[in-house]
């Protein structure tokens, strides 16, 4: 396998010396052994091809993924359980991992170990995952430390993005709307006056998971207004930006997509990176949380309907030239969103096990190196709420954000008359 990296592939590898990587974490309570781990690692390195390629940025203009044939094994990096809060400082040292060894895969281990309680985190480069990916290599992983004896199905991975596309499918067409593209965004980056603002606070993430008995009550009451906990996430968070931040909330928020719902060739449990977006805003002049969240939920879908992810991936192909561009701009520029809010929703991972149980799996966390770097990461998982909300201190201080996530808890938990 070589293949170059997709457009937005490139733009969450930054380059070579910008380390962006997402951390996924399991909460286990039992006992494992480090033998099972050194299978469980081999079997999922040799399922997914990905995790036996390094990434060549020297070689050609552009980098690619090149499939080395002695490949080292994943790395298993073994810390003593101290805290139940460990997992989050581990998490935080794991942003900054370069993955630049050689014959090093694109993946590590971290098992902070206790006696009885551990906790097991998947740390891999965003540029060759989402949050499906982080789902997939947790479920594997625990699958394969229960039971070594398990084995996994590889499959073949893409080398073009025109594979997803029909034979017969119009590409001259598109080659012409890609050209006009690459023609406006060269117009565009030229126009832009060039900033030096960027990110030189520290990164930060704070957690916060809700109890099974709040989280039913926030989806019961999403039932009961016949809107979704995406559109109440998202309502919530943006009113409390309003609310902490005043006139520099922008009343916006980036929503990533899942994009296997798109192309079904892209199965639930292989590796891949690309998240087609959506911009989603409050409306001027309503006041109710319901009316927000109910338009907000009716502007998702009607965005989701016009979704062309398979064009998107092509149009992106034709972008490399000014990929650059766009990373520079990403590290400079404040955006027109308060933030980027991903809901991974529930999480489909068994609970119980021969010789442990499962008892959470904690939202991802990441380190983006853009100026604006406000992330917010939900999940549940056995009826529990988890977030994550990550950025640095020069953009918006913890303290601050600290506030914008008490306050939006505040009002996605608060009782609202049916």
């Amino acid at each position: 396998m070589k293949r170059k990296l997709m457009m937005v592939e490139r733009i969450m590898y930054v380059d070579s010396q910008t380390p962006l990587n997402c951390v996924f974490t399991a909460r286990i309570n039992g006992t494992l052994s480090e033998e099972n781990f050194k299978i469980a690692l081999a079997k999922i390195q040799q399922k997914h091809s990905l995790l036996r390629t390094t990434i060549d940025d020297k070689s050609e203009p552009y980098p690619f993924f090149v499939e080395e044939k002695e490949i080292k094994p994943i790395e298993l990096r073994i810390v003593e359980r101290k805290t139940d809060e460990d997992w989050l400082l581990e998490s935080e040292k794991e942003w900054f991992h370069l993955f630049n060894e050689e014959k090093e895969p694109l993946a590590r281990m971290v098992w902070v170990k206790g006696p009885e309680m551990s906790e097991l985190l998947w740390v891999v480069p965003h540029c060759i995952g989402d949050g499906t990916t982080g789902v997939t290599l947790i479920r594997e992983l625990l699958y394969l430390l229960d039971d070594p004896s398990l084995e996994l199905d590889p499959y073949q991975a893409f080398n073009s993005v025109n594979e997803f596309f029909p034979a017969n499918s119009n590409g001259n067409k598109r080659k012409y709307k890609a050209n006009l593209y690459l023609m406006f965004a060269r117009i565009f980056f030229l126009m832009q006056r060039k900033s030096k603002k960027r990110n030189l606070g520290k990164n930060y993430a704070i957690h916060r998971k809700l109890d099974s008995k709040t989280t039913v009550q926030v989806t019961e009451k999403c039932k009961a207004h016949g809107i979704s906990v995406h559109a109440l996430l998202c309502t919530a968070f943006m009113q409390a930006f309003q609310e902490i931040k005043g006139t520099q909330a922008k009343g916006k928020v980036i929503s990533p997509v899942d994009v296997r719902h798109f192309i079904p060739e892209i199965k639930q449990d292989h590796l891949f990176a690309f998240a087609p977006t959506v911009e989603l805003s409050l409306k001027k002049g309503k006041q109710d949380m319901i009316d927000h969240a109910k338009l907000i939920k009716e502007e998702l879908i009607q965005k989701i309907d016009k979704m062309e992810a398979r064009e998107l991936l092509w149009m992106g192909e034709q972008m490399h030239p000014v990929v650059e561009r766009m990373i520079s701009m990403l590290k400079s520029t404040t955006g027109g969103h308060d933030i980027t809010l991903s809901n991974m929703g529930k999480i489909d991972i068994p609970k119980n096990y021969k010789h442990f149980k499962l008892e959470t799996i904690f939202s991802p966390t990441v380190a983006f190196p853009w100026l604006n770097s406000n992330t917010l990461v939900t999940s549940t998982y056995n009826q529990e709420m988890d977030f994550t909300f990550m950025s640095n201190e020069y953009f918006l201080p913890k303290e601050e954000a600290s506030k914008i996530r008490d306050k939006a808890l505040e009002l996605l938990t608060q009782p609202i008359p049916v």
